[in-house]
């Protein structure tokens, strides 16, 4: 897949003033080759390649004291359009748009809970190249206190439809654009989420065993969040790689045949 449509997650990287380890942690966990930007003003920014396509980056954090972070990126034909929606709906510009070099637009935000995510309206760069294999982006979530508020926001600024998912016993929304689902919400849970907790996005990348991936990223000295356990899309750990950044991994149920 060479691009997504607009109103679906594109691209995913990490913010961390540790990037180093960052460029030596994840290709470990995941498979990965980097491709460091040339341009001096890029900071070091980096892409993540599986088999030479862009799965994910990496950079330096926009300022000093941020915490490492994965951000999620949505896909738009108008970055500014998007920005003024946000404003309307009650979120906030925390980074108005802006060009990357001539690989797009970017511009980001926070919804009226707090959540920071992204935009991406391409240019020269589409985003992530492939989805959905091990190694690469498979899931987007938003975990968050106020998932009314949630449903009211995002369909207005993105136009996704929320139905409500089947998920044992916990509340789960998934968001729809057109014919495809293209991310979930759940409020937090369990006791390393409590109800106060701040809303945020999390990333699922696909891998091929979930156990052995959690265990391996112990191994490089990361830490298992929420062990792997099943779900019906697949069987999922929630992880945090040794500098804090929190992300997911998924190994997916095959669809029936």
């Amino acid at each position: 897949m060479a691009s997504v449509p607009p109103g679906t997650p594109c691209w995913a990287d990490l913010a961390t003033p540790e990037l180093d380890a960052a460029r030596r942690f994840y290709p470990e966990l995941f498979g990965w080759t980097g491709r460091v930007d040339a341009e001096p003003e890029a900071g070091g920014y980096t892409t993540f390649l599986l088999g030479g396509r862009a799965v994910a980056g990496a950079g330096q954090p926009a300022v000093p004291d941020q915490v490492p972070i994965w951000s999620t990126y949505v896909a738009t034909d108008e970055a500014d359009l998007v920005a003024g929606r946000v404003q309307r709906a009650g979120g906030q510009v925390v980074v108005p748009p802006f060009e990357v070099f001539d690989r797009g637009r970017m511009a980001v935000f926070t919804d009226p809970a707090g959540a920071a995510f992204s935009v991406w309206q391409p240019m020269a760069f589409p985003g992530a190249e492939v989805f959905d294999v091990p190694g690469a982006m498979s899931w987007t979530e938003l975990v968050t206190p106020d998932p009314d508020g949630a449903r009211t926001f995002y369909e207005l600024v993105f136009g996704w439809q929320p139905e409500e998912e089947p998920m044992g016993q916990a509340a789960y929304t998934g968001w729809r654009l057109g014919d495809r689902m293209v991310a979930g919400m759940m409020p937090p849970r369990g006791a390393d989420f409590p109800a106060d907790s701040p809303a945020y996005w999390s990333v699922y990348f696909s891998v091929a065993d979930a156990d052995a991936t959690a265990a391996h990223a112990a191994e490089l000295g990361g830490s298992i969040l929420v062990p792997p356990r099943d779900i019906p899309a697949g069987r999922t750990a929630a992880l945090r790689d040794p500098h804090g950044a929190l992300f997911s991994v998924i190994t997916l149920t095959p669809p029936p045949p």
